[in-house]
């Protein structure tokens, strides 16, 4: 009896030795996605964030040619700068090596423009501007400002671009699952008559309205995007800012 309990002791070690050496199914990494708000091909001595994907990581950006487009860390934004007339590539690493890049072209401000910078996504200047003011609220109010989301800014542009005058929840929640984002959101919306100082505008709408300030500086929330459409001289805004640990019921 006691060599067979030495031997069960044995084969057991055996197995936990064995289990022990069996290499761990590595998760699967998602890929890093890197664009421009302003497209690929930028003027020289013009400047456009960078919106990096998945949102929530922290990333290091580098230009392979920083003579011809510099890149800067401004208040959380990674921005690219261009510098001179060329081709660099921008890379954006995370803590685990995986990284993503972007080329971006700069020719001279007289030059035809290209057939890329032609593709600008929507008043991008217009939301750059809005996620600007609103980070800045959010830091006077003693909250971090947040990352910007490349799903919830789709999401918002989406939404936007449909003109919404009130809120459609599930037509909202939709735009955020079939744009990737997995979790649960607060979002404001205003419309007002007007193209001037849009984001400025959307930004006081917010602030005087006790709920849309509440959900724009809740410090749950951990990114950011946002949507702007312009139509026959009406302005129509959305802010997504995403909740992580909570749940998207359309997704």
């Amino acid at each position: 009896m006691k060599n067979r309990k030495i031997l069960s002791l044995l084969l057991t070690g055996a197995m936990t030795a064995a289990l022990l050496a069996a290499p761990a199914q590595a998760a699967e990494t998602p890929p890093i996605r890197v664009s421009s708000y302003k497209g690929n091909t930028l003027e020289v001595g013009e400047r456009s964030g960078l919106v990096i994907g998945p949102s929530g990581m922290d990333y290091i950006v580098t230009s392979s040619d920083p003579d011809t487009v510099a890149v800067e860390q401004i208040t959380g934004f990674w921005v690219a700068v261009a510098k001179s007339e060329g081709t660099a590539e921008i890379t954006a690493a995370n803590r685990a090596g995986v990284s993503g890049t972007l080329t971006l072209t700069v020719g001279s401000a007289n030059a035809p423009a290209s057939p890329d910078s032609a593709i600008q996504p929507d008043n991008m200047e217009i939301r750059q501007e809005l996620i600007r003011l609103i980070n800045q609220t959010r830091k006077a109010n003693g909250v971090s400002e947040l990352p910007v989301s490349e799903a919830l800014m789709n999401a918002a542009q989406v939404c936007s671009n449909r003109r919404y005058t009130w809120h459609h929840s599930q037509e909202e929640c939709q735009a955020a699952a079939d744009a990737g984002y997995p979790y649960g959101f607060g979002d404001n919306l205003t419309v007002f008559t007007g193209t001037e100082d849009a984001a400025q505008h959307a930004l006081d709408n917010w602030i005087n309205s006790p709920g849309h300030f509440h959900t724009m500086i809740d410090p749950a929330c951990d990114c950011i995007g946002v949507g702007v459409t312009q139509h026959d001289g009406i302005t129509y805004c959305f802010m997504f800012v995403g909740i992580p640990n909570s749940v998207n019921f359309y997704a």
